[in-house]
């Protein structure tokens, strides 16, 4: 394939540079709705890479474009992080961004401010090699993906007008193909009891003793759930119980809980709705799915529901074909194809939109979220590869 072996040289030739671009990015603390200072570093590199243009949309979105085809592909980096946690459980600084030993160290290495860089790179590949496809390729760099994912990428297609033929996630994924992933909701039930003095609480009805018997009766749910042989089990927890009474010496007269629950193939927003009804049928209470708002650093506030649908690729399609192809010519060997065990912004883009949607990634996502967190450069190296030669091709 054209161009091939000359990218797989540029992304070794830049490696340090893909390197010290992400150790850059890591030193900007970007929780979600606190992007701003590692956005304003990515517009930068974006700059300096030479891209055609470069922008931030009014959610905090920033845009990178190369080529003015009529095709449209996507690459997809979010750039917020979750907080490091208790520092004590890391061996190094989380916000340093050492490289030494072959990694990038520090907090959204692999989750996923790794996929920015090697975008950068990949979009500075692009521009060397004069890239000159009818086709217009936007580099991404999405926000508020940790507390709403999705939520960046109904305000690109639904208020930026952007809707590409082909999505790419740089989510982390050791360098294999991933094509999908369990869905996931999440749930708000409601009990509303009848308060009375605690010395007699006979008179009463307690709404904590309703929602314990309902949360005692979700964890029996949760093991009957259906299990899909690519994308496993549906699951569902409590995560939180609150309740109120006129006082401590009273009987609660209200009690919630809060559910996660992850979807699997043939699940979906109504089928888990319904399985909570029938748990709470003989009782004054209600379930919903809540809905997010927030405010981004821009000041815009936007939001969505949080259902999150299921989503999966057939292996089949010709842009996971594609994928293999491009690998395969680049690496010699054939891909392992899998799907995320967590969430991605391919809900949207995906389950929502029905976008053609790739995930090829560098870092592990076991690391996502956790202490100690790191990428190996030469996936960085890899991965730029990858995102150019595919751009050269799909």
């Amino acid at each position: 394939m054209e161009h091939f072996a000359e990218i797989k040289r540029l992304s070794r030739q830049y490696l340090d540079y893909t390197a010290n671009n992400l150790s850059k990015l890591v030193q900007c603390k970007s929780l979600s709705l606190h992007e701003e200072q590692a956005q304003l570093e990515l517009i930068r590199q974006m700059q300096s890479a030479g891209f055609d243009e470069v922008r931030m949309d009014k959610l905090g979105n920033v845009i990178g474009r190369i080529g003015n085809g009529n095709r449209i592909l996507a690459f997809d980096a979010h750039i917020d992080t979750v907080d490091t946690g208790n520092t004590d459980d890391w061996e190094f600084d989380p916000l340093g961004g050492a490289i030494s030993n072959g990694y990038v160290h520090g907090r959204g290495t692999a989750d996923q401010k790794g996929g920015a860089a090697a975008l950068v790179t990949a979009g500075r590949i692009l521009k060397e090699l004069v890239f000159d496809r009818d086709m217009s390729v936007y580099f991404v760099g999405s926000v508020i993906e940790e507390d709403c994912d999705g939520l960046c990428w109904k305000y690109l297609v639904e208020e930026e007008g952007l809707r590409p033929d082909v999505v790419v996630l740089t989510e982390p994924t050791s360098l294999n193909i991933y094509r999908g992933q369990r869905g996931r909701m999440e749930m708000e039930v409601r009990f509303y009891g009848l308060s009375c003095h605690g010395s007699a609480p006979e008179r009463g009805k307690n709404a904590i003793y309703m929602a314990s018997s309902v949360a005692l009766e979700i964890e029996k749910l949760n093991k009957r759930l259906k299990t899909d042989p690519s994308l496993g089990k549906g699951s569902i927890t409590v995560s939180e119980i609150i309740s109120k009474s006129p006082s401590l010496c009273a009987v609660a007269d209200f009690a919630q809980l809060h559910l996660d629950r992850r979807l699997t193939l043939g699940e979906t927003k109504e089928s888990a709705m319904e399985e909570i009804r029938l748990l709470i049928s003989d009782m004054k209470a209600s379930v919903e799915v809540p809905v997010y708002m927030g405010k981004s650093f821009t000041g815009l506030t936007y939001g969505m529901e949080k259902y999150y649908p299921t989503w999966q690729m057939p292996e089949s399609h010709e842009v996971i074909q594609c994928g293999v192809n491009v690998f395969k010519e680049l690496y010699g060997h054939p891909p392992t194809i899998g799907n995320w065990t967590f969430s991605t912004n391919g809900v949207t883009i995906h389950g929502i939109y029905g976008i053609p949607v790739l995930g090829f990634g560098p870092g592990n996502e076991e690391l996502a979220h956790a202490p100690n967190e790191k990428v190996a450069t030469d996936h960085l190296e890899k991965a730029a590869a990858f995102y150019a030669a595919l751009a050269c091709t799909v």
